[in-house]
């Protein structure tokens, strides 16, 4: 089968960037990233629509001799695509669309000397990335979310284990001791920019989960559920504060560290740590808070995530969620898309809307959204943070026996969801959810 041409197509007087040596991916590890898939004309389509790209968005398409996939070159300070294996990146593209462009970047086939810059250029025009006359060519490069992702009760503690039982000391490398796992809401200055540093890293997570527990009006005595546990932070200040928590996990690591800190607290006589499927949730509470899950649980088990919020919430009580949502348009366009982040990452997750949290509220509770806050720049902040602090405990990682395929699919999930988050194509909001027609004077 004939490849497509890696010739480049300019000259510039850049020299050739030499390239580290690459490491050959596992094959039984990682069988997807280990194996080139072969279409010349699927590589040939990705390479126009590439060439397409980066002449709107203004990229540095490089290829390994120096020269450039454009015929013009891009301004200076033009963010830079380094293509190390065209060849190798434009079949993948051409085969896998965005789950190839990631699985490239884990077999080391393409770089850039500022990821976060690249990436963002690209999230901030997501929405015409293909031309709308090429959209009908999104059936070639997108592939449907799998069966067995979907949540269904039997599928979701898996796909939750997937991700957040691969271990707890990884996580503990680059969380803040905390081991919190959200955005955190940081200080601001006079301009509206979120004051971000490691130092305030943890105080901002106490400060992102007592908003929560404020809105939620968690206080002395109240009964809150929290459905998604984490490592028990939020469950810590609940109970802190003199609440009696009920915290629902579907992790087994998650669960057994939870608990040990509860207990170091001395709270574990309020705090029930249940390793539970939101669906099996049982009592009546006065405050119900979960942060960052309803990403994890697919649109179509919305409605009974928040028929279950609403079942097990007493009379005048509140909810108080932390969501990461994207704009309505774009999840109807991609809620059936199998995406790199689904694949290696989330299985079978998909961000909301606030459209269609609302609609879902609508169509199958008695809630409503009474207030909602947005905090996308502190996202993007949090995440910085952790993609730094990641970075620099690389060798860590290596020790807990992950290798270089692993660590390069983590670094760009962090800097793939910071971009998100810093181009504005992503927000992540706390959200106050009541019942209609309930007086919430508390």
């Amino acid at each position: 089968m004939t490849q497509p041409s890696t010739r480049p197509t300019a000259r510039t007087s850049t020299a050739p960037v030499p390239s580290a040596p690459r490491h050959h991916p596992d094959p039984q590890r990682w069988p997807d990233v280990a194996t080139v898939p072969t279409s010349a004309v699927r590589a040939l389509v990705a390479r126009a629509l590439l060439r397409s790209v980066a002449r709107r968005v203004g990229l540095r398409v490089e290829l390994p001799d120096g020269g450039l996939l454009t015929r013009t070159a891009p301004p200076d300070g033009a963010p830079v695509l380094r293509l190390r294996d065209p060849d190798a990146f434009f079949h993948r593209l051409g085969a896998g669309g965005l789950i190839g462009f990631g699985e490239s970047y884990q077999a080391e086939e393409w770089d850039s000397p500022d990821l976060i810059a690249m990436l963002t250029a690209l999230a901030s025009s997501a929405q015409t990335l293909v031309p709308p006359r090429l959209q009908w060519l999104r059936r070639w490069f997108t592939a449907r979310q799998p069966l067995e992702q979907l949540g269904t009760p039997e599928n979701a503690r898996r796909n939750i284990q997937s991700h957040y039982d691969l271990s707890n000391d990884l996580f503990a490398l680059f969380l803040d001791p905390t081991m919190t796992y959200s955005s955190a809401v940081f200080p601001s200055d006079p301009g509206g920019e979120p004051l971000a540093s490691w130092e305030l890293l943890e105080r901002a997570q106490h400060r992102k989960i007592d908003r929560l527990l404020d809105l939620a009006g968690v206080r002395r005595g109240s009964r809150v559920l929290e459905i998604g546990t984490g490592w028990g932070e939020l469950a810590l200040r609940a109970a802190a504060r003199g609440a009696e928590v009920v915290t629902l996990t579907l992790s087994e690591e998650q669960k057994q560290l939870a608990e040990q800190r509860i207990a170091e607290a001395g709270h574990a006589a309020l705090v029930d740590v249940r390793l539970c499927d939101y669906r099996s949730a049982t009592g009546s509470y006065d405050a119900v808070v979960s942060v960052e899950m309803v990403e994890a649980v697919g649109r179509r088990y919305w409605p009974a995530y928040f028929s279950t919020l609403d079942r097990v919430l007493a009379p005048g009580g509140r909810i108080a969620l932390q969501a990461i949502t994207m704009p309505h348009d774009r999840m109807l366009a991609s809620e059936h898309t199998f995406t790199w982040i689904q694949k290696y990452i989330f299985p079978g997750g998909l961000l909301p809307s606030v459209e269609a949290v609302q609609e879902t509220l609508a169509a199958h509770t008695g809630l409503q959204l009474t207030e909602r806050q947005g905090y996308g720049r502190h996202y993007a902040e949090t995440l910085r943070l952790w993609r730094e602090r990641f970075a620099a405990r690389a060798g860590e990682v290596d020790a807990l026996g992950f290798d270089g395929v692993f660590r390069r699919m983590w670094s760009l999930y962090l800097g793939y969801s910071e971009a998100g988050f810093r181009s504005g194509y992503l927000d992540v909001q706390q959200l106050l959810l009541t019942r209609t027609g309930e007086d919430q004077q508390r």
